[in-house]
């Protein structure tokens, strides 16, 4: 418990920092989207490619691991997706709902998790479960989010400009370039290497900052919805390990160190993707922050009981 503990309050006082800045006016009403935009259009794009850029064909391609993982997050974003659709919520606002049921936070958190109880060879499965959460799942739940807030209707249209959006946003371009890199074995020259990883070392604590922030924000309305944000924790906690699990044993009888990692990866609470989307989309984000946090600190507990059981 304590080992986990000591993992998430960092991320717990980047977030503290965000609200504290905002609270005391440090940081002004204008702050929390610009720092999300920094995020999504360099930090991140440069996150990703770098990750993708740098794989190694060999070490990812884990093809039982990475239907586990890869199915049981897919199974959970599209379930919720539907569940909200059903209840009436816009698409666009289903597929934000979708990510915070699905989206594990595999960077902040698995790294230094997996290593310090699966040890160094969990570092592998941890960087293929990210490259899965932050470009196909979040790729998928992109083109969701542009089909529900096109206006336009004729089919061959809307999927053109479906097309043109997804086709510049930097948070699909970037792995896109990064997996050119890798599969015609480009190396990435050293200049750019360090300057990839200056800034895409940015976008974990910014976007965490940026969290702090928005919480922080005094808003007209409620707060989010209790019920909701109870549910999408729980389908994440929950329910993507449970059918993780049971893909990762009973479907692709992987080996036990390779279970443990998909399981113990799936997991995880919330990552901050989804509120990025949500914030640049101006969907609604309070109920995705408040997932974030309840998963967070609820995942100590949930955590705790799954390694104690493992």
């Amino acid at each position: 418990m304590l080992s986990i503990l000591l993992i998430v309050l960092p991320i717990f006082a980047l977030i503290a920092a965000g609200w504290g800045a905002r609270r005391t006016g440090m940081l002004g009403p204008h702050a929390t989207r610009e720092l999300n935009r920094f995020v999504v259009f360099l930090a991140l794009p440069a996150l990703l490619f770098d990750i993708v850029a740098k794989a190694r064909w060999g070490a990812i391609w884990q093809p039982g691991f990475i239907a586990a993982f890869g199915l049981g997050a897919g199974i959970v974003l599209v379930l919720t997706v539907l569940l909200r659709l059903r209840g009436g919520r816009h698409l666009a606002d289903a597929a934000v709902d979708g990510l915070n049921a699905g989206y594990a936070n595999t960077a902040f958190i698995g790294f230094p998790l997996t290593a310090a109880v699966l040890g160094p060879a969990a570092q592998t499965p941890t960087l293929i479960a990210s490259i899965l959460t932050v470009c196909v799942l979040f790729g998928f739940a992109l083109l969701l989010i542009e089909i529900g807030i096109q206006t336009e209707r004729h089919p061959a249209r809307m999927a053109a400009s479906v097309a043109r959006a997804l086709g510049t946003n930097p948070l699909l371009v970037a792995p896109a370039l990064g997996a050119l890199f890798l599969a015609f074995g480009i190396p990435v020259p050293e200049p750019v290497d360090k300057f990839l990883t200056l800034l895409g070392g940015a976008a974990s604590p910014c976007a965490l900052v940026a969290l702090g922030l928005f919480i922080a924000e005094k808003r007209d309305g409620g707060p989010a919805p209790v019920g909701t944000v109870a549910l999408l924790a729980a389908m994440k906690l929950l329910l993507q390990p449970l059918v993780t699990w049971l893909l990762a044993t009973q479907l692709f009888h992987l080996a036990p160190p390779l279970a443990a990692a998909a399981v113990l990866l799936a997991a995880l609470p919330t990552g901050t993707g989804p509120f990025m989307v949500a914030e640049f989309y101006g969907r609604e984000a309070g109920i995705t922050a408040r997932v974030v946090l309840v998963s967070t600190l609820a995942s100590l507990l949930t955590i705790t009981l799954y390694l104690a059981l493992a």
